[in-house]
């Protein structure tokens, strides 16, 4: 019987407790009706869901694809941005989306001025550099980012450019002499014999014009492609190598040269305005003299 009584004290204990809550609680539930009706709550609400009083909204539809989850397909993602809070440049636009949307988005980049070539990749269906490329101002139309066309992919919007550079070193792309300058001091050259580089000497192998070229698309892995020929040109044109028979006997062969059918792809599409067609024709020309 002392038990029977304790546990009876111990449930009626209990339930003034709850009884003590309850009221509680119904005020805090009260409370947070009235907050979440209030208009001050609606008010900021009602501001974070639609655009700001003047703004430029662009939609950006970009090239995703994490290696990390190979069993995903390739997606096109969707990103908006006030024009007026971001920079004129696509890449602008893509460092306020890595920073402030998406920190998942990869892509390249360096200088921001159009001389590494890093942040090379397809814009609106053109190949160019993201820091060269204005956002279009039409807000009606979305921009579509690709990596760079015919290219394996590393993550997104990074391509794998291992053939390329590969292509690149197998040019010889430095100086080649076996004589020393007669001074002993530097190799020197006239000013028509350096104005000859002008056109050139400034790609910076970004890879817009190669992966632009049809040819470049289907034998790749022989045909040298418009970047690395013009560089070839820039080495056969100096006046101060040495090497120029050799440069081109290495050229002299079905594929590596000859896979060019002048579709000019890769001059309309650089975005250092420089004409590799223009250089590749004088590689033919040369060797076709000699």
């Amino acid at each position: 019987m002392p038990h029977s009584a304790d546990k009876r004290g111990s449930f009626t204990r209990l339930e003034a407790r709850l009884r003590l809550r309850r009221p509680h609680q119904q005020l805090q539930r009260s409370n947070l009706q009235e907050r979440a009706r209030s208009p001050g709550i609606q008010d900021l609400h009602n501001q974070r869901a639609r655009p700001e009083k003047g703004s430029k909204i662009k939609t950006f539809h970009i090239y995703r694809w994490n290696p990390d989850e190979p069993t995903q397909k390739p997606r096109m993602q969707s990103y908006t941005l006030d024009l007026n809070k971001t920079g004129p440049m696509m890449l602008d636009a893509l460092i306020r989306i890595k920073n402030e949307v998406d920190p998942t988005l990869t892509f390249r980049r360096s200088c921001r001025e159009g001389i590494c070539g890093s942040c090379a990749m397809n814009i609106d269906g053109i190949n160019t550099l993201a820091c060269l490329c204005r956002i279009p101002t039409d807000t009606k139309k979305a921009s579509r980012i690709y990596p760079l066309p015919h290219t394996y992919v590393v993550k997104d919007l990074v391509p794998d450019l291992t053939q390329f550079y590969k292509q690149y070193r197998s040019i010889k792309p430095y100086l080649q002499r076996s004589t020393p300058p007669p001074d002993g001091r530097e190799y020197r050259q006239s000013k028509a014999e350096r104005k000859k580089l002008d056109g050139l000497y400034e790609c910076i192998l970004c890879a817009c014009c190669s992966t632009s070229c049809p040819s470049y698309w289907w034998n790749s892995e022989e045909y040298l492609g418009p970047a690395v020929l013009l560089q070839s040109y820039r080495w056969i044109a100096d006046s101060r190598d040495e090497k120029k028979a050799e440069r081109k006997d290495a050229l002299n062969n079905s594929m590596s040269l000859y896979r060019c059918h002048t579709i000019l792809n890769c001059s309309r599409t650089c975005p250092k305005g420089l004409n590799p067609a223009l250089a590749i024709a004088e590689i033919k020309k040369s060797m076709a003299f000699t």
